[in-house]
């Protein structure tokens, strides 16, 4: 299989992991509004779902949003910089510390949660 040029620049990664945090977000999204409406219609199966949250594979889950909404935030602003910002080398560095900073936040996130 043969690699895109354009797949092989560094950035390709970030704009790569913005795209793919955005559409697992907007998956979950309806799930989150589902739960959220239990809590006025009823509470008693919101209650057997705050119980189901206490699995450690939920948690894991909510490391990963976590992680990806922090990934999609940061990448949100590193567009804003792209647009707004001149060009510079270090636009590669700013990218992985944006990742590094992403994956920092849900790590705290989920040691909290744990």
């Amino acid at each position: 299989m043969k690699i895109h040029p354009h797949r092989q620049h560094p950035l390709w990664l970030a704009f790569f992991l913005h795209r793919v945090s955005g559409i697992a977000l907007a998956l979950f999204l309806p799930a989150h509004f589902y739960v959220l409406a239990l809590a006025l219609t009823d509470p008693s199966q919101l209650d057997g779902f705050l119980a189901w949250t206490s699995n450690p594979l939920v948690k894991i889950a909510e490391y990963g949003l976590v992680f990806l909404l922090a990934v999609h935030m940061f990448g949100g602003l590193r567009l804003l910089a792209l647009e707004f910002l001149p060009w510079s080398a270090r636009q590669k560095s700013l990218a992985a510390a944006s990742l590094a900073l992403a994956f920092f936040l849900s790590t705290t996130f989920f040691l909290q949660a744990v």
